[in-house]
This record gives structure tokens, C-alpha cells and sequence, in this order.
């Protein structure tokens, strides 16, 4: 044994076999020597009943000086309770953010997300995140690859914001599955792009055009009666696409339908007598429980897109998209009285933040109902209290 310096190690014998040096001076410090020529440095120490080794750096990368301050500092660690070539083989064999996706859609999104967020979460985690952080490990993740990604999906900035909170909700899960330490998710603080809310109401002249665009494509028969219906029922009720265009006869009651699942769970949504009208005129597929019939003999429709995109055309509205005809319901709902907690409701809004968006088009609404009180009130005092206007005396 000798002490291990730049002049010693260089001066190590080649042999046909590997060989380990220990230096004299720190105990468990040492080099191996391999038949190539190549000499690495190491640690040895026990951790409870077993020897572990782990490897510092080569020789020539690393000085001997480098190499015993490197030593000094595991070998302190393990004085300290550390198990570094445990640490080391942990890290290494640590399950990856491609396995955490698999086990986040098996495990988590299976149980808790409704079918539309599977999906749209699958896409963005096969066209995305497996790409860009597939082969990381789950506990290198840090904001810089974080960022990364976000600013990647620049020009698509509402689907790079579904991205960001995609990653944040699996980080979260992946920290409750102890694959990250508690407090560490690296989404947090980063900004998301802006996002403008897209508003778009159907005026009452928009409201006729659309009307009549539905009446000529039924009459021609260029789209099926479920088709114009599924439109009509939307629009008189405010409900999503999907709860109509999967809506089954056993919902359907004189006063209301009733959906045991939802994107906001079990609805219970008002049925106007012209949307139940509408829906009791509709052909039916004996064995078939869907109300709006596809072409499959037990389904129901699965492409309002197309459709939507022809009649919109006739109409002369190109810039509508099917959920606007939520949006001209709820408008239509504010302006004419009805408070935003009972629309909330009837919309099915989680909270009242997603209803009040509606609340500034009951302006006009609350400005005559403002008057009426007004006036009421001057008729009760008797008089019109304004000061009469001057009078030019010549």
C-alpha cells in the first residue's frame, strides 16, 4: 500500500488480469487497474452486512487529488448513514417518464377521467410528452425540460397549456406513488400561454338563418332527421355535444332528462316541450337505445362534425362551432332573467366563475328592471323629483 498520487498510479503495472491498489493514507480509497491500461477510481465500504463499490472516475479525467476529494466526501456520506452504490443503482434503475405514462393512463386515468380526457390525454402524451421526455427518468425532470416542452408547442399554445397541466397532474400522481420526493413537481411556477375565451353567440337574425339552413337540408335529405334534430335539441337545451349525441331513450322523461353520467357526474337538465317534441318524432331501431340513430344498427351517431360543417356553411356561419350553440342558449338564458344560479344548474357548470361569463349580456335587462324600481319609486313620492329646466326671461 501506498498513498495514491498522479506519479504512483501512472506507474502501475499492466497485467493480464484487473488488480485493485489501495492507497495507504484513506481506508477504502483505492484504483483498479485493467488489462486494456485503463486505471478508474473507487470507494469500497460496508453497508450493514454487505461490501459495496462504487465507481469515482477514470484516471486521466480525473486527477488522484480530484479522486481523493470525491472519496472524501462519499466516504463521509457513509459515516453518515448513506448508501451511495444503493443511491447510484436506484437512480439507474428508476422507472421512466414512458413508464410513468403507461401506469398514469392505466392506474389513475382509467379509474378517475371520463372518456373524452382519456383520449385527449393520450394524444397529447403519444404525440408530446412520450416524444420529447419518453427516455428521462421521472426524478430528472426539471423545469428547464419543463419549459422545454411548453415552448416547443408554441404554435399550438392552447393544446402546449393541456400539456403543461397533463404533466403536472401525472407529476402530483407520480409523488403519491413515492417515484418523486413530495414538493417537487417541476410544473409549478411556470407560466402558461394566454389564452382569449372564446365567445361567439348567435344573434336572433344568425338564429333564423341557422333555422331555415336546418329545415332545407331536412327537406332535401341531405342530412338524416337525427342530425337536424341532435342540432335542434342542442340548442334548446344547452347541453354538450356528447350528452345528446350519446343520449339514450331510458333519459329521456315528458319533464326532463335524466343522464347518470356526465362531465360534471349525474344531470338531472329541464326538457322544454319543443325539445321533447322534437325527440318524440324520431324514428326508433327496434334493439337500438340511442336516440340519435347512426348507421350502425345498435349505435348512435358518431360524427356531428361533418354535418355541422355543411349546415353552418349554407347558413352563412362559418366561424360557429357546435358548442356556441351552448353559448347562444346561456346568452339567451341571462338576457332574459334568469339569475346565474339557476342557470348554473341547468348548464351543469362545476362552479358559479363559469356562469358568470354569461352575467355582462343581462345588462340590458338589468338596466329596465333598474328603471322600473325608479319609477315605481317617483310614483310613491308623488313627484318628479329633477330640477325643472332654466328659463330665458327677455
Amino acid at each position: 500500500m501506498f498513498k495514491l498520487t498522479k506519479r504512483a498510479v501512472e506507474g502501475l503495472a499492466i497485467e493480464a488480469k484487473d488488480y485493485l491498489v489501495w492507497d495507504r493514507d484513506m481506508r477504502g480509497f483505492g484504483v483498479r487497474v485493467y488489462p486494456s491500461g485503463k486505471k478508474t477510481y473507487l470507494i469500497q465500504y460496508r453497508a450493514g452486512r454487505r461490501t459495496r463499490r462504487i465507481t469515482i472516475g477514470q484516471h486521466g479525467v480525473l486527477t488522484a487529488d480530484e479522486a481523493r476529494t470525491r472519496a472524501k466526501q462519499l466516504l463521509g456520506d457513509v459515516a453518515r448513514g448513506a448508501d451511495p452504490s444503493a443511491e447510484k443503482q436506484a437512480k439507474l434503475s428508476a422507472p421512466t417518464m414512458a413508464g410513468l405514462c403507461d401506469r398514469f393512463m392505466d392506474e389513475y386515468v382509467q379509474e378517475h377521467c371520463k372518456p373524452t380526457t382519456k383520449r385527449n390525454y393520450a394524444t397529447l402524451i403519444k404525440n408530446h410528452i412520450k416524444p420529447k421526455m419518453g427516455q428521462m427518468r421521472i426524478g430528472d425532470v426539471g423545469r428547464a425540460d419543463v419549459i422545454a416542452l411548453h415552448y416547443g408547442m408554441r404554435n399550438t399554445p392552447y393544446q402546449a397549456n393541456r400539456a403543461l397541466a397533463l404533466l403536472s397532474k401525472m407529476f402530483n400522481v407520480a409523488e403519491d406513488w413515492a417515484l418523486r420526493a413530495e414538493g417537487t413537481n417541476p410544473v409549478r411556477r411556470i407560466k402558461k400561454n394566454r389564452e382569449e375565451e372564446k365567445k361567439r353567440y348567435l344573434s336572433n337574425e344568425e338564429q333564423t338563418r341557422l333555422g331555415a339552413a336546418l329545415s332545407e337540408v331536412l327537406v332535401e335529405g341531405s342530412e338524416t332527421i337525427h342530425v337536424v334534430s341532435a342540432f335542434m335539441v342542442l340548442l334548446l337545451t344547452g347541453c354538450r355535444r356528447n350528452e345528446i349525441q350519446t343520449l339514450k331513450w331510458d333519459y329521456v322523461h315528458h319533464t326532463h332528462l335524466d343522464l347518470p353520467d356526465s362531465k360534471t357526474g349525474r344531470r338531472r337538465i329541464p326538457l322544454p316541450g319543443e325539445a321533447y317534441d322534437i325527440l318524440m318524432a324520431l324514428p326508433r331501431r327496434e334493439g337500438n337505445p340511442y336516440v340519435i340513430l347512426g348507421k350502425t344498427e345498435d349505435g348512435h351517431v358518431t360524427d356531428l362534425e361533418r354535418p355541422w360543417r355543411r349546415i353552418r356553411e349554407r347558413a352563412g356561419l362559418d366561424d360557429v362551432r357546435i358548442h356556441d350553440l351552448r353559448h347562444t342558449y346561456a346568452s339567451e338564458a341571462m338576457k332574459d332573467g334568469i339569475d346565474p344560479f339557476t342557470l348554473k344548474e341547468i348548464m351543469g357548470h362545476k362552479n358559479l366563475t363559469t356562469t358568470l361569463r354569461y352575467a355582462h349580456l343581462a345588462d340590458d335587462a338589468v338596466q329596465r328592471a333598474a328603471g322600473s324600481v325608479a319609477a315605481r319609486l317617483a310614483r310613491a313620492v308623488g313627484k318628479d323629483t329633477r330640477p325643472a329646466p332654466l328659463r330665458v326671461v327677455r
